[in-house]
């Protein structure tokens, strides 16, 4: 018989004087309401709760949780957000009593070991990047961008230059546009070649005394390395701006080639991406950014600072000289931050490096593995994610990147990227990291040629496997209900 009670709402489990725990006696004196609580701020009905059992509640949250995809649980190859496995081991270590209840209002004198953590794992950010100054304040990659073009726009104050314009590849991350415009900047997209690559003639064409920054994602968003980085660099700061690199690909190069080597002036880092911070759900989140040297004294503070005193290391919080101020509480996101801290202890310098290296070969043997059933218009090597399309099959025979990533669902794999980047018709983005198996690889490499060779009615209304096949994802995001609301009788 099938179970109906995980699909149920609490609400609608509720029963009239169930409870899923049991108060003690109040230990508040005998004394009137309106003594302890003002009339005018009197509840007149009490909160509108589920009243369910504690079993009840269990098996509401477990059965539901068995219907979610995660990277414990399937292969998750969503290009570009990288869902990257995260070890045990540094989700236990984060949860270390010494560490998850350390209080952030504790003074510097009584978190040194918090602060030496933070302040290795700033030393170590910067020495991936090739950048010395890091912020580990930002909550995220997005605002780690809008952070880093606010230390970009306060740099150019300081010297007396007031430069209007943010200058991006077509093929950039949707949040480096909003950053820019959030920042204040006029944002210019400019076409990319063919290939894919960035366009130096268009760059070039673009390139004035009112040119803050260049925002570039190297490897960038088709999963290719951009070879003419260094003279990228060269023809923006020849003009005075400044070269932006967005670290959301980092996990293709980090330990290989760093960006402040290519050119790059700032960056930031998404830990979910590349050091296995927990992702999902709009958070947690840590974006870093480190930049170099000259803009130090414009980051977000507090920083963390090292000094040999009586023979000893000390370690405290200061406020950058011409700081930018706070873009986050206290020092960002330190339960995220420390688990990234754990991976790269883990790994050490030589393991970053073949993190790289395996998760660059294994996006090239799926990529060789589905190129004649899905072709890839940028070419048939990639860094460590790929861009395939499936316009070919909708063309021929009406079968959609949406039908594909719909289907694999039935097949136990979460779906890639899809409809992105747009310069790629019917794209589907794949990107699946370093730990996975040449046994899953192979077992999704077979479930898409399986699916392709499907009757393309049949797709059209798959899955057919979950709660809900297709939600109207149009009517979802115009009209949004975001709480729930009682039958009418």
């Amino acid at each position: 018989m099938r179970n109906t009670q995980a699909t149920q709402l609490l609400f609608e489990l509720s029963q009239p004087g169930r409870r899923a725990a049991v108060f003690p006696a109040s230990d508040v004196p005998d004394r009137p309401l309106e003594d302890l609580i003002p009339r005018d701020q009197q509840a007149t009905t009490p909160p509108e709760l589920p009243e369910v059992t504690e079993p009840e509640v269990i098996r509401h949250f477990v059965n539901l949780s068995t219907k979610n995809m995660s990277v414990d649980t399937h292969f998750y190859p969503l290009g570009s957000c990288t869902m990257k496995y995260n070890p045990k081991r540094h989700e236990r270590l984060a949860g270390l009593p010494g560490i998850v209840d350390l209080h952030p209002n504790e003074t510097d004198e009584h978190s040194q070991g918090m602060l030496e953590l933070l302040f290795t794992l700033q030393q170590m950010l910067g020495e991936i990047a090739g950048l010395p100054a890091v912020s580990l304040q930002p909550a995220a990659g997005a605002q780690g961008e809008f952070t880093a073009l606010l230390v970009a726009s306060a740099w150019f104050r300081d010297r007396g230059e007031r430069r209007t314009k943010v200058l991006f590849p077509n093929s950039a991350h949707g949040t480096n546009p909003a950053s820019a415009a959030l920042a204040g900047f006029e944002c210019v997209q400019l076409a990319s070649t063919p290939q894919g690559y960035v366009d130096l003639d268009e760059l070039q064409s673009h390139l004035d005394d009112q040119t803050a920054v260049f925002m570039v994602t190297n490897p960038n968003t088709l999963g290719m390395f951009e070879r003419e980085i260094p003279r990228i660099a060269q023809i923006v700061h020849d003009v005075g701006g400044l070269v932006y690199i967005d670290g959301a690909n980092m996990n293709a190069i980090a330990g290989i080639t760093r960006p402040g080597d290519f050119g790059g002036d700032m960056m930031h880092y998404n830990v979910h991406k590349t050091f296995t911070g927990p992702h999902g759900a709009g958070g947690p989140g840590a974006g870093p950014i480190a930049v170099r040297d000259f803009l130090a004294d414009f980051l977000p503070g507090p920083v963390i600072t090292r000094q040999v005193e009586n023979g000893r290391a000390v370690y405290r919080s200061s406020q950058p000289a011409k700081s930018i101020g706070r873009v986050r509480t206290f020092f960002g996101n330190i339960g995220i931050l420390v688990r990234g801290y754990c991976y790269l202890r883990t790994l050490g310098a030589a393991g970053v490096r073949a993190m790289s290296e395996n998760a660059v070969l294994n996006a090239n043997y799926l990529l060789a593995l589905l190129k004649d059933v899905l072709p890839v218009p940028q070419g048939d090597r990639c860094m460590h994610e790929f861009v395939a399309s499936a316009k070919p099959l909708k063309d021929a025979r009406g079968i959609s990147a949406m039908d594909i990533a719909k289907r694999l669902l039935d097949f136990g794999f979460h779906a890639p990227t899809v409809y992105f980047p747009l310069v790629v018709s019917e794209a589907m983005m794949i990107e699946p990291t370093e730990t996975e198996s040449k046994e899953t690889l192979d077992a999704f490499a077979a479930s898409i040629r399986a699916i392709v060779a499907e009757d393309p009615e049949f797709l059209h209304l798959a899955p057919y496997e979950t709660p809900v096949s297709r939600p109207d994802d149009v009517r979802a995001a115009r009209n949004p209900v975001l709480k729930w609301s009682p039958k009418s009788s």
